[in-house]
């Protein structure tokens, strides 16, 4: 399939997917605004124990969750879609986050990228192989074991990686901007039991 027929989707979808993030974002901060204004003195825990939900209303709960998580990752491929193509025209958002775990150190062989991204051998083998062609990474020996080889960011990886970044974390502010400090904290709370 062409890249132009793709166009007409892919704008509905971005459309689609920027509306869904706003009132993710928007309902995530009311939500954490109504928690952190509980009646005087009342802890979040103990106002978490008197809102324990049914089996009803968890069933709701669960479902809505499921499907702003949903229009969120919707967001997020968005995103790495728009950053790969920042970074190369021709690279795919794997690629991207190929390119990401080598290029921060979080992962510099094929072993600890699958192991990162969850992905299987060949389609990070194909990744790898074509960020070497495009010149954004190589492999060199590794300083620790001689004998054995690791994946590192050429100058022009980390240079083209970071615009992506910036301009990715200039859309992601915007969309915090009106958040305080406190709504941001207990949202990463939040994920980070979601995700726990």
């Amino acid at each position: 399939m062409s890249a132009s027929s793709d166009a007409p989707a892919d704008d509905a979808a971005d459309d689609a997917a920027d509306d869904a993030a706003d009132d993710a974002a928007d309902d995530a901060a009311d939500d954490a605004a109504d928690d952190a204004a509980g009646a005087p003195g009342e802890t979040r825990a103990s106002a978490a124990a008197t809102d324990l939900l049914g089996d009803a209303d968890l069933d709701q709960a669960v479902t809505r969750v499921e499907q702003e998580l949903g229009r969120l990752f919707a967001r997020i491929r968005i995103g790495w879609r728009e950053a790969a193509a920042t970074v190369h025209p021709d690279l795919q958002p794997l690629g991207y986050q190929v390119l990401t775990s080598i290029a921060t150190g979080k992962a510099t062989s094929a072993g600890a990228i699958i192991e990162r991204l969850q992905t299987d051998k060949s389609a990070v083998s194909r990744q790898v192989r074509q960020l070497e062609q495009l010149g954004l990474v190589e492999s060199v020996p590794d300083p620790q074991d001689r004998r054995a080889r690791v994946l590192v960011a050429t100058d022009l990886a980390q240079e083209r990686v970071a615009l992506a970044r910036s301009r990715y974390e200039g859309r992601i502010g915007e969309r915090l901007r009106n958040w305080t400090a406190a709504d941001l904290d207990h949202f990463a709370d939040l994920l980070a039991g979601l995700g726990g």
